[in-house]
């Protein structure tokens, strides 16, 4: 499956904490690439030694933000980032989507296959959100969570996310 970084320096030795501490990729729009989306984050959170709760948690995350953007646009490709703060780890996925579908956690029974994907994202985060994409095609669902044990807790890392960065390179 073809896969662009948008540095792959990001995650290797060298750099500042924060440079280390960040990841970004692109998969194609396809349910086959949600698979592969999680074992890139669990890979990503293993290396900078996140402990197993995060893990699964980003996973969950990540899992249910990029199906939702491979089933509900009607993008080519989505982008996944990870990015670590001083207290909180970011997970943003970016569609390509052109439409403008409001987002919101629904109800949803028990006996359904679907739509518990944003209750699950706001269970597991302390905040979630979306923004549009900067040049206003397609949107960025981000949650961050906790990063209880990660190696960034007294780096110098900001505690909180400052500015933006572009979403597509």
């Amino acid at each position: 499956m073809a896969t662009s970084y948008d540095g792959l320096w990001l995650g290797r030795p060298g750099g500042t904490v924060a440079q280390r501490l960040q990841d970004a990729f692109h998969l194609p729009a396809l349910s086959t690439s949600v698979a592969e989306a999680r074992k890139r984050v669990l890979a990503r959170l293993a290396e900078w030694g996140a402990h197993d709760e995060l893990r699964d948690d980003a996973q969950l995350v990540v899992s249910e933000l990029f199906t939702n953007a491979v089933r509900h646009t009607n993008s080519d490709r989505v982008r996944c980032e990870l990015r670590v703060f001083a207290d909180r780890l970011r997970v943003e996925v970016a569609d390509q989507g052109r439409e403008h579908a409001t987002l919101c956690p629904r109800e949803s029974g028990w006996e359904q296959e679907g739509g518990r994907g944003l209750m699950l994202v706001e269970a597991l985060s302390d905040s979630w959100g979306v923004r549009p994409r900067e040049g206003g095609q397609g949107r960025a669902v981000w949650a961050y969570l906790p990063t209880a044990g990660l190696p960034a807790q007294s780096t110098g890392l900001p505690d909180r996310p400052t500015g933006s960065s572009p979403l597509w390179a």
